[in-house]
C-alpha cells in the first residue's frame, strides 16, 4: 500500500520540444506554487497569491520564521516570494508555467526519489504545494569554490511532484554503487543525496591551458541518480556575448577574416 501523500497531488501534462512549458490541472483546492515571473496562462477560477519563500510546512515560528525561511532563498539568487496559484473553483482547473529558455522541463516525484533533491541554484520552476525550497550548502570548500555552480545549491524536500528546467538535451543517469562519472561542472543539473559530489583538477599543465574545457570538473560516485544538461545558461551566455562583442572569425578557418570581407561581415 501506497504511503499517502502530504503535499498537494497534481497531474500534469509537459508541451513543445526546445521551449517548454508545463500544465498543472488542479484539483479544488490545490495549490501550485512557482518563482515569480514563470506563469504562462490559468484559466478563470485560479487564485494567484505572493507568498514568502515556498509555503509549506517547514517555514514555522510565525512571521518571522517564514521571513528567515524565505531569506535564505536569496543566497541561491532567487527572489525572496514566491507565487502560490489555488484552485478556488468547483471544477479542475489547469495553470501552465513556461521555461525561461531553451532547453527541457524535468518533472520529479519527490515520493519515489527519496523525498530529496539537490538542484543547481537557478533549476527550480514550480512545484505542489507542500515542497520545500530551500538551500544546499556544499560540505567540501573546493566543491564551493571550484564547482561551477557555487557553494550554495537547491535542496527540494517534500512528496510531491517537482519541476526543474535545464538548458540542451536532459540525460538521466543512474549510478551503481562506487561507479564514478566525471562531469563538466556545469553541466549537472541534479542529484540524489545518495551521490557523492566532489569537484577534482584536470592533470597536465596541457590540458588545461590548451584543452579549452576549464580546470575542474565534477566527480560524481553512486550510488544514485544525476540529471545532466548538455547545455548550461552560463555557456549559451557567453557564446553569444563573444559573437555580440567581436568581430565575427569562421571557426576553423584560416580564410575566416577574408570570408567575412566578401560576404560583408566585415
Amino acid at each position: 500500500m501506497a504511503t499517502p501523500r502530504v503535499n498537494h497531488e497534481i497531474d500534469y501534462r509537459i508541451y513543445g520540444e526546445e521551449m517548454q512549458f508545463v500544465e498543472i490541472e488542479l484539483d479544488p483546492q490545490e495549490t501550485a506554487i512557482a518563482e515569480s515571473g514563470s506563469m504562462l496562462m490559468m484559466e478563470d477560477g485560479i487564485q494567484m497569491q505572493t507568498i514568502f519563500g515556498d509555503g509549506s510546512t517547514q517555514q514555522s515560528g510565525g512571521f518571522f520564521g517564514k521571513l528567515m525561511s524565505a531569506g535564505k532563498r536569496i543566497l541561491t539568487g532567487e527572489s525572496l516570494f514566491m507565487t502560490a496559484f489555488s484552485n478556488n473553483a468547483s471544477g479542475k482547473k489547469k495553470v501552465s508555467f513556461a521555461a525561461p529558455y531553451t532547453g527541457k522541463i524535468i518533472p520529479l516525484d519527490l515520493q519515489e526519489l527519496g523525498g530529496t533533491i539537490i538542484a543547481q541554484k537557478d533549476a527550480f520552476l514550480c512545484a505542489a504545494k507542500g515542497v520545500s525550497v530551500g538551500i544546499h550548502l556544499q560540505r567540501r570548500l573546493g566543491t564551493g569554490l571550484f564547482g561551477g555552480e557555487g557553494f550554495i545549491m537547491q535542496k527540494l524536500e517534500g512528496d510531491g511532484q517537482a519541476f526543474l528546467h535545464a538548458g540542451g538535451y536532459i540525460l538521466e543517469r543512474e549510478l551503481q554503487p562506487g561507479e564514478v562519472l566525471k562531469i563538466d561542472t556545469g553541466c549537472v543539473v541534479a542529484y540524489t543525496p545518495s551521490v557523492d559530489f566532489d569537484i577534482e583538477f584536470v592533470r597536465g599543465i596541457k590540458n588545461f591551458m590548451f584543452g579549452g574545457e576549464g580546470l575542474f570538473f565534477a566527480r560524481l560516485q553512486g550510488p544514485g541518480k544525476v540529471w545532466i544538461q548538455s547545455l548550461p545558461i552560463s555557456r549559451l551566455a557567453g557564446r553569444i556575448l563573444q559573437y555580440a562583442t567581436t568581430n565575427r572569425k569562421e571557426e576553423g578557418s584560416l580564410l575566416g577574416g577574408l570570408g567575412n570581407i566578401f560576404d560583408g561581415r566585415e
